[in-house]
């Protein structure tokens, strides 16, 4: 049986928050075990603590928002898709802003963090939800459903009207070794016509072409590091989003999913176990 893991010792990233566009420092801590991982805001009194699990969940608007009491922290999705695809599951992550660094907008700076940090095991048994029986979140034409399934694999369709990503196909048995391949290095995508508007809304505030992928109304600004980066990114997501119930088995079928729809399937699981 799997055990639990943590990190080795203390690794510690800066930047900018992708939203927020607030400097930032974040620490990863080992934990013990049972512990999950845990957010604490360093810049607030009394360093108020938040859980990353699906029922802290209060915020969906172009990413996640984690909220428990005085403690908030949002776009957590990214490195909570690092810690599940590498294995960890008890960690402090102390930071000093409402949000993690940006970094390069997707989640290999994450995961070179954790290998940096190193990974051991605990001495206790990994938990995993074996999900045995069909669940869906629907909106209009866009759902999200997870199925029986030795594995965990995440099969996502895209479908965007820019001329130049139209529909994307993913389908990837989510392991350390194909998430750090495959998915990893994939980022957030953003549109200029969309700029104004977010941030208006307080949205997007730090992004730019060095951290995220940026089209124009009929050219990229951003080299592509894969040709379907937007579908791989949205599997990234979900990676991060489902984290918050802990280990799954289940095969993943998604078409146009988003974090609302993510984490309210997340939700949904939580219920049904």
């Amino acid at each position: 049986m799997p055990r639990q893991s943590t990190i080795a010792t203390v690794a510690t990233l800066t930047g900018i928050g992708l939203h927020s566009g607030r400097s930032v420092s974040l620490e990863i801590r080992p934990s013990c075990v049972g512990s999950g991982i845990v957010f604490v805001r360093a810049d607030l009194p009394g360093k108020p603590r938040v859980r990353a699990t699906a029922k802290n969940v209060t915020g969906t608007m172009r990413a996640t928002t984690l909220e428990d009491g005085a403690a908030k922290v949002f776009t957590v999705e990214h490195l909570l898709a690092a810690f599940s695809a590498t294995g960890i599951d008890n960690c402090e992550v102390e930071i000093t802003a409402v949000e993690p660094p940006v970094a390069d907008g997707s989640a290999l700076p994450f995961v070179r963090l954790i290998q940096e940090a190193g990974i051991v095991e605990q001495d206790a048994p990994a938990s995993c939800i074996t999900i045995s029986q069909a669940l869906t979140v629907r909106d209009g034409d866009k759902f999200i459903t997870i199925l029986p399934y030795d594995g965990f694999r995440i099969s996502f369709t895209s479908v965007n009207s820019h001329p130049l990503i139209g529909v994307q196909y993913g389908d990837y048995e989510i392991t350390a070794d194909s998430f750090i391949r495959e998915v990893a290095a994939a980022r957030t995508i953003g549109f200029m016509h969309e700029v104004e508007a977010l941030q208006a809304q307080g949205l997007a505030l730090g992004g730019n072409t060095e951290n995220a992928v940026v089209y124009d109304n009929d050219k990229i600004l951003t080299p592509l590091r894969f040709t379907d980066e937007l579908v791989r990114h949205k599997i990234l997501d979900v990676v991060g989003d489902l984290s918050l119930v802990g280990r799954i088995k289940g095969h993943v079928i998604a078409v146009k999913s988003s974090h609302a729809l993510n984490t309210s399937l997340a939700k949904q699981i939580l219920a049904s176990v």
